[in-house]
């Protein structure tokens, strides 16, 4: 049977407030850091000019219904035109983000600056709450949970007689870690270079790679149903007078 735990409010006072005050601080220091080591450079024309036609697909696309079936396939043929359309994008000229990204240093400069500033703030901290906080019970959860969050919640931790409501310090920096998302969003902005969660998952990647947005707008018109919508209103709106006025 789980047994309950009487936490002392020292625990509260010397262990979960200040690794809470820390963590947040440190979010905001690795935050304006970023902004320090990131090298201003100006976007290429060619990838603005690439995301614009890819808007103006996109809308035709979704209005296509709104204009004669004359306009809309002299539309669809100025973008998906094979000798000169705008998102036609030959095989030979179709570029690879990870080539880009080597051969830009300043690309791989600031990949490689954007994951040290994560890795070593986490790095150490992580070391600092295994030294100084090991073993601790640190809060509880106001809720009953399964048993399946044990691992999550009780990270070293080895008593299976606690309940699982119970949280360890370790557990609660991993909790801040990923779950300050919110709080950095309201003190730095939407725009903050602090969610480690969307991070890790841009350091598998390499970059954009526009002919692929391209290739599948052009895809998405060539499949386009046309059906002229405007010229049904006035049959509409008379079977709708009918209705009203029988």
């Amino acid at each position: 049977m789980a047994e309950d735990l009487v936490l002392d409010t020292a625990i509260r006072d010397w262990v979960l407030i200040p690794l809470s005050v820390v963590m947040v601080l440190i979010g905001v220091l690795r935050y304006f850091v970023s902004k320090l080591m990131r090298t201003s450079q100006l976007p290429d024309a060619k990838i603005i000019k690439e995301g614009q036609v890819i808007i103006r697909a996109r809308n035709l696309r979704a209005a296509a219904n709104f204009i004669p079936a004359k306009a809309f396939r002299a539309r669809k043929l100025y973008y998906t035109n094979e000798d000169n359309g705008l998102l036609h994008v030959p095989k030979g000229q179709a570029q690879n983000p990870q080539a880009q990204m080597f051969s830009d240093p300043n690309m791989a400069m600031d990949m490689m600056k954007k994951n040290l500033s994560m890795i070593i703030p986490q790095t150490l901290t992580f070391a600092w709450v295994n030294f100084f906080f090991s073993g601790f019970v640190a809060a509880k959860i106001p809720f009953p949970l399964t048993q399946r969050f044990r691992s999550m919640l009780q990270n070293g931790i080895d008593l299976s007689t606690v309940d699982v409501s119970y949280v360890s310090s370790r557990s609660w920096y991993f909790l801040n870690l990923f779950g300050l998302r919110g709080l950095f969003s309201l003190i730095l902005g939407e725009e903050n270079a602090t969610d480690d969660t969307q991070r890790m998952m841009q350091m598998s990647g390499f970059g954009f790679d526009p002919s692929k947005s391209l290739g599948a707008e052009k895809d998405g018109l060539d499949i386009v149903q046309h059906d002229w919508v405007l010229p049904k209103f006035e049959e509409r709106a008379e079977a709708v007078l009918r209705k009203r006025l029988s």
